[in-house]
Formats: C-alpha cells, structure tokens, sequence
C-alpha cells in the first residue's frame, strides 16, 4: 500500500509550500493588475528558459491564487494549493467533492504551460470543458497564457487553433481521437506492399495536435480507468449492400419466432447470445427473401445472434436513444450521449433494424489506440478527483502515478441513511416516490440519480401522479443542463437525473435550503462502478454544507442481471419468504456490493489484457516498421 499512496510528510511539505504562497500572495495585493501580469510573464519566463518548475512553486501558487481573487473573487484555499502542488509532482489530488478542482487546476496547467510545449486539461464531458475554459480564460490571459476548447463537432481548423494555445481544455475522448487522426494524415508506411485502410489528409499536411508534454486528468478515475475498458477507435466506414440490408431487415424478424429457453443461450454478463442446435435449425430453414440465396450459412447464424443481441443486451432510452432518425449511443458512465459512435461487428445495424430505421454501413477499424497507451505518451501527466481510493492500486500499475489525499477545507456535513431493498422495482419507485415526497414537503430540493433514459422518465411520470413537478436531466434534455441544474438547489425542487448529474455538477443551495437541511440524494441502483455512486451521493453536502443521501434498490435491478438465472430464481423466492409488504432487510444491500465487487474486478481483467494486447501489437508493428497505431490492408 505504501508505494501507492503519498507520504504524510510529502502532503505536510506542500501545505507549508500553500502557507508560504498565500503570505506571497497577500503581499501582492497592493500590486496593480499590469504589474500582477507582469510578476507572470517574468515566472513563465523563467521556466521557458528551462528554470525547474520546483523552484518556482511558491511563486507559482501565489501568483495563481492573487489573479483568482482579482478576476474571480475566490482565492485558492490551502487544500487547492496543496492539490496543484501534487498534481505538479506527477500525482493524482484526491479532494473530497465540492472542495474546488476547477480552481486546483490552474496551477499545475500554468507551470506546464509556461515551458511552451503546450498543456492538456480534460473533463469528462464537452459540457464541463466548455465550462472551465470560459471561466478560467480571464485568469490564464492575466497570466500571460491563451486558451482554447476543443468539443464534438468542431472543424480541424477550429481544432488546430485549440491545440496551438497554452492551455487546451477538452475531454479524453475527443484528444486520443486527434491524436488518431494525426496518425491517419500521415499515413506512411516504409512497407511498399502495406497501405493503411483510410486516409483522411495528405501528409504534408500540419497535424492538430502539437505533441503530448503535460495531460491534467480531471475525474481521472473516471477517465482513466472506468472509461479506459474499451479502445478509441477511428472507423472506416463501408456502405451496405442490398443482401447485407435484406439480411439485417430478415434476422431482425426472425429472432423474434425463437424460444429462449430452448433455441438459444444469452448471456448478459458478456452481452452474448449463442444459438442452440435447434435455433441453427430454425434459421436454416426459415423462408428468406430470394436476395439472401447466395449468402453463407454462417453469416446467417451470425445476424440472427447480432438480432437478438440488439434486442436483449441493447435497450433503447439506456444504451442508446434514437435522434433524428438515428441510433445514438448513451455513454454509460457519464450518461451523454455520443454523437457520431457506432458499436462494431454489426451490432449498431442490427439496432437500427430493429427501431426500422434506415440502415447504415458497418465499420471497420483504421485506426485503434488504447487510453491506457494514449496516456503514457505524455511527458507529464497528473490528475485529481474525489474518488480515486478504490482505484489506487490500478492506477499505480497502470500509469505510475501516486495518489495525495488531499484534508478537506471543511468538515463534511453530510449524513448516509440506511439503504431501503425492495423485491419488485414498483414497489421501490412507489417507496422513492414517497420518500420525494417527504423531504419537498420539508422545503429542502431532492436529486434523484436513475441509470437511464427510460427510469428517469418513468419515474417522473410516477411523481407525476402524486402532484409533483420534476425536472428531468438525461441524455434527451442535455441542451437544457446548465438551466436544470442551476434551479436543482431551490427549496421544494426536484431534480430526476442520469449520471449526467454526477461529476462535476454543482448545485448552489440557497439559504433557507441550508438551515432546512440542505440538498437530499436519493440513489435509485448500484452502480457497476462504486466511483458512480459516490460522485452522485458527493453532489450533497459541497463545501461544508448540510445534506444526506439514501440508496434505493431492488430484485430487479440492472446490477443483478449478470447473476445465474438459477441464481436470481432462488433469491426470488428466499426474498418473498422474508419481505415485509414488499421490502427486505437492509442487510440484502451487501449482495449488491457483492456483485459490484466482481464486476469492478472483471473491468480490472479486461482493461489488463487489453494493455497487454496493445503492447504486444505495438511490439509487432515495430518489427514491421510499421505505424502501430493504424490498420493495414494487403
């Protein structure tokens, strides 16, 4: 354990660090905003000469925290100084939610910066990018430095002018992406027999990206390890031809004629159906459109498995939602949507032949990156979240970086109540609806945390019926985000949100909500990552103010679905035996973490054999001298 945590008397070093930088800092008060701005030029100057950035912490933090209180009117606290101080090192921050990352960031970006290689800061979403760029712009440009976002949708050209800033907000997806692109406008092989499968720009062409000196990971262990499960990939697209489209339209129909329990295994936990002898059969010899004669036997069993994946394994208004006559897909982590992804392997078309919409060409790879390798291409690399203690360990292998618990600026008020467990999900969203009821009764605003799409909305229709008005925040709603959010900490609201509520959001409480107890959380499943559950339940209770959270759960829930049917039949039935009108002892809520516990450890399995697959491909490609980076065809 050692190895993977920061030393005590490191933290203590840096808090000394903090005092001298804010006695630093509060001399530089009487200085005028021109002389302020050139105390900046005069440091960052230094460091471009190739000063070490460790002899200029002291006056890095206060000259950061001196321009935050000019421009923002909130200087940096000791716990944010100490946070950028760690980040500096090369170390993950963890800060208890509330406690101000977007401040503890300027920092360490500001040190990096100021050697003129460039600096990335990535959020979780283009939302929280978009975000902190603005309201940190007036401070970077006081200190000398420019500031660009890079989101979804942008231009290459907008992208290229993004990078070329000192400081270059963004989120993870959207850099390793350009990274890819980059890879793909070069385009060189030294194999003449070798070509890559796309190229999206000649190669004199000049790259968006600048090189990869110094990544800040904001929610890093969001980014870099929950989000890290599968590769980035870049497609090439190919356009279907009339068969394909019949085929997918034909296996669409026919999965639905199929007995589950005799003509085919599915298995939720890995997303798999596999046809049974009897299913092989049946698609055999079921009647098909004349266009299908000429296709294999094989591919056949294989459409009719991806048909009855999209239907088991892929629910519409969960992992995914259909705009504008498309399937886009719900990133399940942070509950946004992912404008422009497809699944791979004809899974997105079998999707869209079962919502009938129009079908689209499938993808094959150009070029794949894992995160795990994207980040190791930074010289620098550092990070800060509320709720890295469960990911230590991976994250010191993965990624060598340490984490600094960061002492919190005030006591945590918050307050946990017992978790309810209910056999049914109606008898749970009948119990959550009470329980909305009760505390806007009290005058205080309610945040419901739902998995998806479908339960938002179900729910709200529930509370609906009771007389009560809730704003819903979901993948469908997420134009209206800031709006929704900044009316959640008003009294008697309530607010019914997918994770697109969690990291990152703050909900400003008013007073009369702080002397009534402040904002209640109520969590409606166990998530398959412990870090979800705590960022929803760290939106109550910010900074020292008052709030209290509860966890609501049941039989039916989504957690237990990876579990043996055989399995879930014996809990049915033990649980029926030992409810009480409906709810079981509080003391089922440890097979939920149970079963959580097993999925954290098989994402462990599987982000670690694809680092080795990635290793061992880039090793490959290397004895080839080819880019490792982007597929070839012969």
């Amino acid at each position: 354990m050692l190895d993977r945590v920061i030393n005590p008397y490191r933290i203590q070093r840096w808090w000394r660090l903090a005092d001298r930088a804010i006695r630093l800092s509060d001399s530089w008060q009487r200085l005028s905003l021109d002389d302020l701005a050139v105390q900046a030029r005069q440091l960052s100057g230094r460091i471009r000469s190739g000063s070490p950035v460790r002899e200029h912490r002291v006056e890095l933090g206060a000259v950061v925290r001196e321009a935050a209180r000019r421009l923002l009117g909130t200087p940096h606290y000791h716990v944010q100084l100490v946070g950028g101080f760690a980040i500096l090192e090369g170390n993950i921050a963890e800060m208890q939610t509330g406690e101000g990352k977007t401040l503890t960031a300027i920092l360490p970006a500001f040190a990096r910066a100021s050697a003129a290689h460039g600096c990335h800061v990535l959020t979780s979403n283009d939302y929280l990018a978009e975000r902190d760029a603005a309201k940190l712009r007036p401070v970077y440009e006081l200190l000398g430095q420019s500031v660009g976002c890079v989101i979804a949708e942008m231009e290459p050209e907008q992208r290229r002018a993004a990078y070329r800033c000192d400081v270059t907000y963004s989120t993870a997806k959207e850099v390793g992406f350009d990274f890819l692109r980059d890879r793909i406008a070069r385009g060189v092989s030294t194999t003449a027999h070798e070509i890559p499968r796309v190229t999206l720009m000649r190669s004199d062409q000049e790259p968006l990206q600048r090189g990869h000196y110094f990544a800040l990971v904001d929610e890093a262990d969001a980014i870099l390890i929950d989000e890290a499960t599968t590769p980035l990939i870049i497609s090439a697209p190919e356009s279907p031809d009339p068969p394909t489209v019949s085929l997918y339209r034909w296996a669409s129909r026919f999965c639905q004629t199929l007995d589950p329990t005799a003509d085919f295994d599915f298995d939720a936990k890995r997303r798999q159906v596999r046809l049974g002898e009897s299913g092989c059969r049946l698609a055999l010899l079921a009647p098909k459109p004349a266009i299908l004669n000429r296709i294999e036997t094989e591919r056949i069993y294989t459409q009719v498995e991806n048909a009855l994946c999209a239907r088991l394994a892929y629910l519409r208004d969960k992992e995914y939602v259909v705009v504008d006559g498309k399937v886009v897909i719900v990133d399940e982590s942070t509950g946004r949507i992912m404008d422009g992804r497809k699944w791979q392997d004809g899974i997105h078309q079998a999707i869209e032949a079962k919502e009938h919409l129009p079908i689209s060409g499938s993808t094959g790879s150009a070029a794949q990156i894992a995160s795990q390798a994207y980040f190791k291409l930074y010289t620098h690399l550092g990070g800060m979240t509320g709720t890295a203690a469960s990911a230590r360990r991976e994250l010191k292998k993965t990624y060598e970086l340490r984490v600094a618990s960061v002492p919190p600026h005030r006591r945590n008020q918050r307050r946990g109540f017992r978790p309810r467990v209910f056999v049914t999900a109606n008898a749970k969203w009948r119990a959550i609806a009470q329980e909305v009821q009760a505390y806007v009764r009290g005058g205080r605003p309610v945040l419901v945390g739902t998995p998806s799409v479908e339960s938002s909305e179900c729910l709200g229709a529930v509370l609906a019926e009771l007389g009560i008005t809730a704003s819903i925040l979901n993948a469908k709603f997420h134009r209206q985000e800031a709006e929704i959010i900044a009316r959640a900490g008003q009294p008697g609201s309530v607010t019914i949100a997918t994770n697109m509520a969690g990291r990152g959001t703050d909900i400003l409480l008013e007073g009369q909500v702080k002397s009534a107890g402040g904002l209640h959380v109520i969590a409606t499943e166990i998530h398959s990552s412990p870090r979800i559950d705590r960022q929803l339940v760290g939106r109550a209770g910010r900074q020292g103010d008052p709030g209290s959270f509860r966890f609501f759960m049941s039989l039916d829930d989504e957690l237990l679905r990876v579990l043996p049917q055989s399995r879930r039949k014996l809990l049915q039935r033990w649980a029926a035996w030992m409810a009480i009108r409906g709810e079981l002892p509080s003391s089922f809520a440890r097979l939920f973490r149970a079963t959580q516990s097993g999925l954290e450890r098989r994402g462990r399995s599987q982000r670690g054999r694809m680092l080795k697959f990635e290793q061992q491909r880039k090793e490959r490609y290397d004895l080839l001298c080819l880019d490792p980076y982007l597929e070839y065809v012969s």
